[in-house]
């Protein structure tokens, strides 16, 4: 049987653009309802960055708009649902849509050489049960007492019915199991497709580092989202059926239960999430380094190597977010050298893009500035965690903004960077047009400027001791004085939502009336661009045979023979020198 038919193109409107099988299509669809709640959760940040500039004032054009029974200002009941959605949006509806579901989607099957994805029903399902999950959080704002409460970690008593009375909290637990059940279909169709459907020759050290990315990620997916699913489902029972799981006191009474069970599980989770929403960016990175270094990856099989120990080393470290929950020393003291022995293959990456772009061909194309930006906020992310996963300094620096300038830095800024590397990356192969350059280098200088000033100022906040969450910091005599440190911080801000207005026209104009471009605008080897953009329903007419590694650079001979500077990895070139980015020779290799 062939597992990998040519599908007809669909002939209605329904079975092209909504009920699709098409994992390009797909893809399209994760993009724009990411994009679409990437607007939402930015808003509500927009306005937490308000009250912290202007406790209690007047929230320009949104207040008049949404807050007219306060005057147009924030309420205390109103700010925790801020935070709280903000954060759950940003993660669970914006970046894993867009990086995950989006590219994952795009560039698996085209970048291993399919023709669709293993499961290409379960892949439709996958979208509209997430689209579901959306539907749920929208739901949750309309209910009695508002929406959601309890801040994106959701820890017992805050979300029990006590803490957050109402059906909102109740409804965003459910959204996330809900958009938990499409994670887990995506993550069994990305690992099974790249298990079974590489071309021939696509070994496993011949894969894009993209591919790689993603591969990894939908493994910590398939392992650990169910974890958070499970307590998201147990802190349902609780809220609606009277249920003790994590139930304060419930030991006592002899029926088990205790709200310190919920943060194990959620961070059982939790802590691999980070690296869930960093190693598909890692990996785009890696690529397109490479691609506009014109040369070929350094020490390729080191970077996947650490790219597993990555992977293997999240599930280990979560213990490193309860420190203060009176976690045995002994314990604590294991977790705080598992979290400080995960940078060594971190650093082996960061090594690896620098080595890749010493002596290199550099081009400074928008995708490659934005690769840059990902490197260099990632790295203050990464210095910045290391006090934070020492127990010593955690102690003082625990639940400050510090935290939140540290997480935000790698969940965020690194993901954010790295997901509009993707796009302007594959945008000309999804729409067959190019983006403009300017308009693209003005929204990457806005956005990595800014985003670095917001988390950075809010590192100087926090290591001066202000709290998060707090509703008005300048209450308290002792952080009056970080007002003014905090208004230059959400006027920052202000100017990166600012700065996302060039990338909606580039955008949008772009996909209508952007230049043409053609089959391989990038000059890169990798087997997406080998065929017509955007590609046929079926992507390839003969599924391709596989060569090289995926960053063939700067041969002497390739040049003098073929007159350009890359080959693809379909390209058979004889007495060719392979670089280290392949397998150790194709004979030892294929």
């Amino acid at each position: 049987m062939d597992l990998q038919p040519i599908h007809h193109e669909p002939t209605t409107f329904v079975k092209k653009y909504l009920f699709t099988t098409d994992h390009k299509v797909i893809a399209k669809q994760f993009l724009w309802a990411g994009l679409l709640f990437l607007l939402w959760g930015g808003l509500l940040a927009m306005m937490i960055r308000w009250q912290w500039a202007y406790p209690g004032e007047k929230v320009p054009v949104i207040g008049d708009l949404f807050l007219k029974e306060s005057g147009g200002a924030i309420t205390p009941d109103l700010y925790p649902k801020l935070f709280t959605n903000h954060g759950l949006i940003m993660i669970f509806w914006a970046i894993t849509p867009m990086l995950i579901g989006a590219f994952g989607n795009y560039c698996i099957p085209l970048m291993i050489g399919a023709r669709d994805m293993a499961f290409p029903l379960l892949n439709m399902l996958s979208f509209w049960v997430f689209v579901l999950s959306q539907i749920m959080v929208g739901a949750s704002f309309f209910f009695d007492n508002g929406a959601a409460a309890a801040a994106w970690i959701s820890y017992p008593p805050m979300s029990g019915n006590i803490g957050t009375p109402g059906h909102g909290q109740t409804m965003m637990m459910a959204a996330i199991f809900v958009t938990g059940v499409a994670t887990i279909m995506g993550g069994i169709n990305y690992v099974t497709t790249v298990i079974r459907f590489r071309a021939p020759g696509m070994t496993w050290m011949r894969l894009p580092l993209t591919v790689w990315g993603l591969w990894l990620t939908s493994v910590l997916n398939v392992l650990f989202v169910p974890v958070l699913g499970s307590a998201g489902l147990l802190l349902i029972l609780d809220r609606m059926f009277g249920t003790q799981f994590f139930v304060a006191g419930a030991n006592a009474t002899g029926t088990g239960g205790d709200p310190i069970l919920f943060q194990h599980l959620f961070w059982i989770f939790g802590h691999p999430e980070v690296y869930i929403l960093i190693l598909p960016a890692w990996g785009i990175v890696g690529d397109v380094i490479s691609f506009f270094s014109r040369k070929p990856a350094y020490w390729y099989k080191g970077t996947v190597i650490a790219l597993i120990a990555v992977t293997v080393l999240s599930a280990v470290v979560y213990g490193h977010h309860m420190f203060m929950t009176g976690i045995n020393p002994l314990l604590g003291q294991s977790f705080m050298i598992l979290t400080l022995v995960i940078s060594i293959p971190a650093e082996v990456l960061f090594l690896n893009w620098l080595h890749t772009m010493w002596k290199g061909s550099i081009r400074l194309t928008v995708p490659m500035i934005f690769a840059l930006g990902t490197v260099f906020v990632f790295g203050l992310g990464g210095l910045t965690g290391i006090f934070l996963g020492t127990i010593s300094t955690d102690i003082y620096l625990h639940d400050t903004m510090y935290v939140v300038g540290h997480f935000h830095y790698t969940m965020a800024a690194a993901t954010f960077l790295g997901t509009f590397c993707a796009i302007y990356f594959w945008f000309p192969k999804m729409f067959g047009r190019k983006m403009n350059p300017m308009l693209g280098k003005l929204h990457f200088w806005f956005s990595f400027i800014f985003i670095t000033l917001v988390f950075g100022g809010q590192l100087v906040v926090g290591y001066a001791g202000q709290p998060r969450w707090f509703f008005d910091p300048y209450q308290y005599t002792f952080l009056q004085h970080l007002q003014d440190a905090n208004i230059k911080t959400s006027w920052a801000a202000f100017a990166l939502l600012f700065g996302q207005v060039f990338f909606v026209i580039n955008f949008f104009k772009s996909m209508f009336a952007g230049e043409e471009a053609g089959d391989n605008p990038w000059e890169v080897g990798t087997l997406e661009w080998t065929i017509p953009s955007p590609p046929p329903v079926h992507n390839f007419d003969p599924i391709p045979t596989v060569y090289h590694g995926p960053h063939e650079y700067a041969h002497p001979g390739v040049l003098e023979k073929m007159g350009k500077d890359w080959l693809g990895q379909d390209e058979a070139f004889d007495g060719i020198e392979l670089s280290a980015s392949t397998d150790e020779k194709v004979a030892q290799g294929a």
